[in-house]
């Protein structure tokens, strides 16, 4: 019966944690209070552990304060989404005391459970129950009252588990919308499956197969922008560029195309075209000294030139540190070539491409920050699930970055417009706040699963209509469904109805809906612009 877990178990019940997460992802994604395809607590919560888990595999040793701050600092840079954000504070309190043991037992790692609920509880604003943090309290709970016990880590994690099961299955009556759609809360159910991976390495199980892989999120960058990356974000070091001349008597065209895979195998930007007589040879490799060796095996080398890529980027990096920084810059996250290139238009820096399937970690927004030579930063999540990490990004960074909570895309780009370079710091952040409450927002996208919810009996593949708040229309046809959703929300007060098409749909289409709604509303002015948006077939703004 074990009493007490050293540094190398802690290590695999990390590993094991982000694996059982992993398998089961897409049934946590599934538990969406709304039946819309973006759906994607499990793949926060995945991505943010699996950034831990990452850390914690190139720690050194198996001591548990370095380990610890592994798995703090791969959390905290890898958060996504709410839940991200939660889970990665979550585990900061667990590990704040835990680097302080030699071991831990069940009395210390009940202590570590109670810190991860507190750290949880106040890195959100308003708490609500019915959430991972009633799940992640409950069991910390529990476990202080099981500490008090002679009990073995076996005995303590069922005593855990068993109140956490029964946590989770309470949050649909703490929270109404979540017994509506006939689901518990998403959060708590991925927690729930990360202590089940603890749980499984405790009691001996090392079946788990440990596999994890990089899914980072895409930056869009400017023309300005592109060569200013991270010195980490370039794989390979040196463009090596050279030619092959009087081949080898016994070198044949079959020798040209080996010699192109060798040079697949250890780099990329790969070209090697030419016959007999020349050979021209490019790759960008870290290691130049085989390139050149695979050359001579084929003929005479001519031409050579081996330039650092690492050292052109420091040098870019200087000169963009010694430019003058401006006062502000704005970054804004979305989804969609046709917003990019909108909010690029109205002044933003920098666009980190993101939304509803695909949040940015803290850490993805740490770099955008970084990449904005600016003082003062305005950034724009667009998004409610994107908020916590721009805030985490916040104490990360050492510029003053100032996150105007937009939770849509109409809501951001109003924050753009009424955005100020002549005011000051403090009047922009209260204008663009502000202005978020003269944008109201709609969508539509379909329905993932059979279910009830706002009233509405929902099959799969309905196309709906809705809110930030809730479902107001369904129906068999995109144009249907906007026309019944709009025919709800618009009143006599709105004057502009502005829609952007995904990219699911055509300009053609998109056009014939407008002067079907400028039909129906000849005194409110309807315009169409390509949103290039995924999963949402109209992203809709009323002012």
């Amino acid at each position: 019966m074990q009493k007490n877990i050293n540094g190398a178990t802690f290590r695999k019940m990390i590993l094991a944690g982000g694996k059982i997460l992993e398998d089961n992802r897409n049934y946590v994604d599934s538990l969406n209070v709304f039946p819309v395809p973006d759906g994607d607590t499990g793949t926060n919560m995945s991505l943010t552990l699996n950034s831990a888990c990452k850390e914690v595999s190139a720690c050194p040793n198996n001591n548990l304060d370095s380990l610890c701050e592994a798995v703090q600092k791969g959390a905290l840079r890898g958060a996504r989404g709410n839940s991200g954000v939660i889970l990665s504070q979550i585990l900061k309190g667990m590990c704040t005391v835990l680097s302080t043991e030699k071991e831990i037992n069940v009395k210390n790692f009940a202590k570590a459970i109670n810190s991860g609920a507190e750290v949880a509880y106040n890195a959100v604003t308003k708490p609500k129950e019915g959430t991972i943090l009633t799940v992640i309290r409950m069991m910390s709970e529990a476990a202080t009252k099981l500490s008090k016990k002679n009990l073995s880590f076996e005995d303590f994690f069922k005593g855990v588990l068993a109140e956490g099961e029964q946590a989770l299955q309470m949050t649909p009556e703490l929270l109404p919308v979540l017994k509506k759609a006939g689901v518990v809360d998403s959060g708590g159910q991925g927690l729930m499956l990360i202590f089940n991976g603890f749980y499984k390495l405790v009691i001996g199980d090392e079946s788990v197969d440990i596999k994890l892989e990089e899914n980072p999120t895409p930056v869009i960058k400017s023309n300005a922008e592109i060569n200013l990356m991270d010195l980490e974000d370039i794989e390979f070091a040196y463009c090596t560029e050279f030619m092959v001349i009087q081949m080898h008597k016994k070198t044949t065209l079959s020798d040209i195309d080996r010699l192109r895979e060798k040079l697949m195998q250890i780099g990329d930007s790969v070209i090697c075209i030419g016959d007999l007589s020349l050979v021209k040879v490019h790759v960008h490799t870290n290691e130049p000294n085989k390139a050149l060796a695979y050359g001579l095996e084929l003929g005479e080398l001519f031409n050579l030139k081996i330039e650092n890529m690492l050292e052109e980027n420091r040098e870019l990096k200087k000169q963009k540190m010694l430019e003058e920084m401006k006062e502000y810059g704005l970054i804004s996250v979305c989804a969609g070539t046709g917003l990019v290139s909108i909010f690029k238009d109205v002044g933003v820096d920098y666009v980190l491409e993101g939304g509803q399937t695909m949040n940015p970690s803290a850490d993805d927004i740490l770099k955008a920050v970084d990449s904005v030579n600016a003082k003062n930063i305005f950034i724009l999540p667009n998004n409610k699930n994107i908020i916590l990490a721009c805030e985490q990004a916040k104490q990360l960074t050492n510029k003053n970055l100032i996150v105007i909570p937009s939770k849509n895309i109409p809501e951001g780009m109003s924050a753009c417009l009424a955005f100020n370079p002549e005011a000051g710091i403090e009047d922009n952040e209260e204008t663009m706040t502000d202005s978020l409450q003269a944008v109201y927002s709609a969508s539509v996208t379909y329905a993932v699963r059979n279910t009830n919810v706002d009233g509405l009996q929902l099959s799969k593949g309905d196309i709906i209509g809705l809110t930030d708040s809730s479902i107001l229309a369904k129906g068999s046809s995109v144009d249907e469904t906007v026309v019944s959703l709009l025919d709800k929300i618009v009143t006599e007060d709105i004057i502009n109805i502005s829609l952007f098409y995904g990219n699911d749909l055509t300009e053609e289409e998109a056009v014939k809906l407008q002067e079907k709604l400028q039909e129906i509303y000849p005194d409110k002015e309807i315009s169409c612009l390509f949103g290039g948006q995924p999963v949402y077939y109209y992203l809709i703004s009323l002012e």
